[in-house]
């Protein structure tokens, strides 16, 4: 059973910090591409960032020099550091985890970020 739970999800002050967790079990972690999306209130859900499994790297614009996102394939878990906060980061945010090769696609609970200004 193919397991994805994102934590570290809270209400903090703009400019502030949060890191996100990102823990997967079920599945060949190493493989897969893990990508943090987010969906605001009345949005579309959107691609915050990604890294490859070769560690390839990929951020949306608007987040670009604020967050960065790592994994560590001993322990099966993908991270999000978010620094500088916004209000409009305010989102849920779900983690990822993608083998698209085989069309694997598999989706957290979500955590939600609240940035107050």
């Amino acid at each position: 059973q193919v397991q994805v739970v994102e934590s570290g999800g809270g209400l903090v002050q703009a400019g502030g910090s949060l890191r996100l967790s990102c823990e997967v079990s079920g599945i060949a972690f190493s493989v897969y591409g893990i990508g943090w999306y987010r969906q605001g209130p009345g949005k579309q859900r959107e691609l915050v960032a990604s890294i490859s499994s070769g560690g390839t790297l990929n951020y949306a614009d608007s987040v670009k020099g604020r967050f960065t996102i790592s994994r560590d394939n001993a322990k099966n878990t993908a991270t999000l550091q978010m620094n500088s906060l916004k209000p409009e980061d305010t989102a849920v945010y779900y983690c990822n985890a993608e083998f698209s090769r085989l069309n694997y696609y598999y989706w957290g609970q979500g955590t939600q970020v609240t940035v107050s200004s």
